[in-house]
């Protein structure tokens, strides 16, 4: 067994009226969030999943159920918190982490330091140990027509 790992994660999540936007941990001024049990930080959750990939564990879901009310509304810097903790129970340390939000709106690009440093304190990770960046999916399809934003994240552990 390689001491290294890699795992990827994605996550969407509708655009809605009345929620919060919350994306990496910092909450963006709008009147518009994204749709889901938690806070719907589908950056955050990507993250997760890309963490939990490479240590060859079962997804986010698993570990906290859309179906389970103590999530309900649950900052996602929270389970990113638990999630690291899951891992180094297991013996892993998190390399780094290297993520990227599809965004029509809002504009992510003027936050991503704050991003940054957010996803840091949640990973005991510095800031140089995450990559972060902000694209749009120019006009096509759902994303493109600002109805949702996705995330995609890669993460690279090692067991210490």
């Amino acid at each position: 067994m390689t001491s290294l790992r890699i795992g990827h994660g994605y996550d969407i999540h509708r655009i809605v009226a009345g929620r919060p936007m919350i994306l990496g941990g910092v909450r963006f001024e709008a009147d518009y969030g994204l749709d889901g049990h938690s806070d719907a930080d589908a950056l955050t959750h990507a993250i997760c999943d890309a963490l939990l990939g490479a240590a060859a564990l079962p997804d986010i879901g698993h570990f906290f159920p859309n179906t389970d009310p103590a999530y309900k509304n649950i900052d996602s810097q929270v389970l990113l918190q638990r999630v690291t903790a899951e891992l180094a129970k297991l013996g892993w340390r998190i390399v780094n982490i290297d993520a990227s939000v599809i965004a029509e709106k809002p504009k992510i690009y003027p936050r991503l330091a704050e991003m940054k440093s957010a996803l840091a304190r949640s990973t005991g990770l510095g800031v140089g140990q995450i990559g972060l960046k902000a694209t749009t999916n120019e006009g096509v399809d759902q994303i493109g027509e600002g109805l949702a934003i996705a995330a995609h994240a890669v993460a690279l552990i090692e067991h210490v």
